[in-house]
């Protein structure tokens, strides 16, 4: 797919600058807190943390959207769709599963391209229209096209590690070391947060990699539109229970079910017609428009792991 050098570059940069930040704190700690070699275990402790998120990453996400697997006699139409993009991007088809979850939606998960696989929950399947769902699976066969889940998985883990690393620093008893273990610890915290910062900026980015890759696979962008559309209010309409017992999946899904309520009041000026979807020509008419995005909302994109909604439709507008 064009441009995604791009992405991947990104991708990897933040995957170093979130290395380099680990490193610098256990080198550091080992430096100045006087534990010689005991630095190294840290290290090697927090690569094994990291290659066991790698190894059983998609297996927790499996049992924590309690996923089935769909053979094709279940959901024909299904995997045919899938098969259809899997063709296009040029990767094996992955393997199809649907979420017992309420939460209209769709994910993708998998250690590789070879590995992957594609969800939807069963609160989409009577939502969306055919072309609709073939959109988002478009989207979600473009996360595994780019291969942005797996490192993804694996940076995620690294502000974890700086948090446990900031405690047992701050907390670690070694009298004249107390004040230095102290100094560090705040300073792991910080790394813990912009790590946070960072692990979010990848994932609002690769959104925006996502929406176009569906397109690039042959899916209208307008129905792709339509379908965003449809997954914020039927994710409104959702009791709050259900949406806290899988808030925590939350980054692997088209759309942040979290801020669903609050994207309703600008995602509503779309729908002239009101008629429930975004059309072709309502989309073109959001290219020649300005959206204003409010001081609020920019500071919530921030701390989110989705780009605004707005703010994404009317990039697929743009690119239209």
């Amino acid at each position: 797919m064009k441009g995604t050098w791009k992405l991947k570059l990104r991708l990897w940069l933040s995957m170093l600058i979130m290395f380099g930040l680990v490193y610098v704190l256990i080198m550091l700690a080992g430096n100045f807190l006087g534990y010689g070699g005991f630095y190294q275990f840290y290290a090697l402790a927090g690569l094994f943390v990291l290659f066991l998120q790698y190894l059983f990453g998609p297996k927790i996400v499996e049992s924590s959207m309690g996923v089935h697997q769909l053979s094709e006699a279940e959901a024909p139409e299904l995997h045919q769709i899938v098969e259809e993009l899997a063709m296009a991007a040029n990767i094996p088809k992955p393997k199809v599963g649907i979420s017992n979850t309420m939460v209209p939606n769709a994910f993708a998960y998998g250690r590789s391209k070879r590995s992957g696989h594609v969800c939807v929950t069963k609160g989409i399947l009577d939502l969306l229209d055919r072309e609709e769902l073939k959109a988002v699976l478009g989207h979600e066969i473009s996360h595994i096209k780019h291969n942005d889940m797996a490192i993804t998985t694996v940076v995620s883990a690294i502000p974890l590690i700086c948090y446990y690393l900031a405690f047992s620093l701050m907390f670690s008893g070694g009298g004249d070391n107390d004040n230095r273990g102290a100094i560090l610890g705040v300073i792991a915290l910080v790394a813990y947060f912009l790590g946070q910062l960072i692990v979010l900026f990848i994932s609002r980015m690769r959104e925006y990699y996502a929406d176009a890759g569906s397109v690039e696979l042959g899916c209208r962008p307008e129905k792709l539109a339509s379908a965003l559309y449809k997954l914020v209010y039927g994710a409104a309409r959702v009791p709050e229970s259900e949406i806290k017992d899988i808030e925590g999946t939350k980054a692997f899904f088209l759309t942040d079910i979290s801020n669903a309520k609050s994207e309703i009041n600008n995602l509503a000026q779309l729908d002239l017609d009101k008629d429930g979807t975004i059309s072709a020509e309502e989309l073109n008419m959001l290219r020649n428009s300005k959206v204003n995005v409010s001081t609020s909302n920019k500071i919530m994109e921030l701390l989110s792991t989705h780009p605004d909604m707005l703010k994404r439709i009317k990039r697929l507008a743009d690119n239209n």
